[in-house]
């Protein structure tokens, strides 16, 4: 019996858009560090901003000594950044609004406070909503200092929220972070893009009814 859907941001709610970001970061004379994201790099000063251990103050100033043409201010470089992301699609948001109508929706995410910053700015905010109407926590690794896969993030998610592991259904785009999850009991969904868990969560939350 499901009872809480537990949503992954990064190309589950939100789409990405790498070459946009490679792209930009380029612009700013930052190709030291395009090249993390043109090859998924989560190591070094995004890791470091993903698990909280640095400011953004930090991560903008670790751009520019990683890259020393780059002359960007702090905001241009966050722009940079945000660039990734490509927006939550309308649907999306609509099926959020209905899943939380009979079931417990968290939010656990890989991200970082630049990041989420855009999210809750333009995405989750409008005149009608606020974060607080899609999700009734949201759990980010930046501020928690753990990452997915990491049993402990998943862990205190659970006894944090009061969460029972067979009770839910976590949703994300990793199959390392849905085996781990599945190791704790957890019920998963593991998608290759946004859309496709709008395809199955109805069938999963019929199977599994209340």
């Amino acid at each position: 019996m499901i009872k809480n859907v537990v949503f992954d941001f990064g190309c589950v709610l939100t789409d990405l858009d790498k070459q946009r970001c490679v792209d930009a970061f380029n612009a700013i004379g930052a190709q030291n560090v395009s090249r993390y994201v043109d090859e998924c790099k989560q190591e070094d000063l995004f890791h470091d901003l993903e698990t909280g251990l640095i400011s953004v103050e930090e991560f903008c100033e670790e751009v520019r000594r990683k890259a020393p043409l780059c002359r960007a201010t702090n905001q241009e470089i966050c722009q940079a950044w945000d660039s990734l992301l490509a927006g939550v699609p309308q649907r999306r948001l609509e099926k959020l609004l209905e899943v939380g109508r009979n079931h417990r929706v968290l939010l656990l995410s890989n991200t970082n406070a630049i990041h989420w910053k855009k999210a809750v700015e333009c995405y989750f905010t409008d005149e009608e909503h606020t974060p607080e109407d899609y999700f009734e926590r949201c759990f980010l690794s930046y501020e928690m200092h753990t990452v997915k896969p990491d049993s402990e993030i998943f862990l205190r998610m659970m006894r944090e929220a009061a969460v029972n592991a067979a009770e839910t259904l976590f949703i994300d785009d990793s199959k390392a972070n849905c085996m781990a999850a599945e190791r704790l009991g957890i019920t998963t969904l593991n998608v290759s893009h946004g859309d496709e868990w709008l395809d199955e969560i109805d069938n999963i939350l019929m199977t599994n009814g209340r």
